[in-house]
């Protein structure tokens, strides 16, 4: 049994974090030569891309990227500055974040070398199986088991992927030219 000599001994350890008014701190990375990057810090040596990745997984489907530093260094690259100030706000037992502009000498040197490399985090652009299914078809002299309407739906969403592309190279070339939108 337990209850030996504990009479009157009762004692309430505070937490030392409140995690229920938890507030993201707001700040302004306006002033930031990347605003999109942040830096990753203070983890383990052992950590590996796919534990970084882990950590961020909420952000990948939006546009995410790893750079490393150095063994317990590395900047997260992100798809826009409203998506890294919002992983600012996250709270990882085995990562600290924190914006580029806080960031160590060797973090800030890092992104200015490989400054081309750090642009925002882009979505893979919508593709299409169409033109693999058709080498493949003819390197192999085998009939497509494609039905003509299949087919024929698949040849509409290329031409209309095709118009939209060249309609948006068009929208910024008037743009850029100076030319008048409402005439278009």
């Amino acid at each position: 049994m337990l209850s030996g000599n504990m009479k009157g001994r009762e004692s309430i350890q505070e937490p030392r974090f409140d995690y229920y008014n938890h507030e993201v701190p707001d700040i302004d990375l306006s002033d930031c030569e990347f605003p999109h990057v942040i830096e990753i810090y203070d983890f383990p040596q052992e950590f590996r891309t796919e534990d970084l990745l882990r950590v961020f997984c909420s952000y990948q489907k939006k546009g995410f990227d790893i750079k490393w530093v150095d063994d317990t260094h590395a900047l997260g690259v992100f798809s826009s500055p409203i998506t890294a100030r919002d992983a600012l706000g996250i709270k990882h037992t085995m990562v600290k974040i924190r914006p580029l502009s806080q960031a160590t000498r060797a973090a800030k040197a890092k992104a200015r070398a490989y400054a081309e490399f750090l642009q925002p985090a882009k979505e893979r652009p919508e593709t299409s199986a169409a033109l693999a299914r058709r080498l493949v078809i003819s390197a192999l002299g085998v009939r497509s088991k494609q039905s003509k309407t299949e087919r024929e739906a698949e040849l509409k969403k290329l031409q209309e992927a095709r118009e939209r592309k060249r309609l948006e190279a068009k929208q910024r070339e008037d743009i850029w030219e100076g030319r008048d939108q409402s005439a278009v």
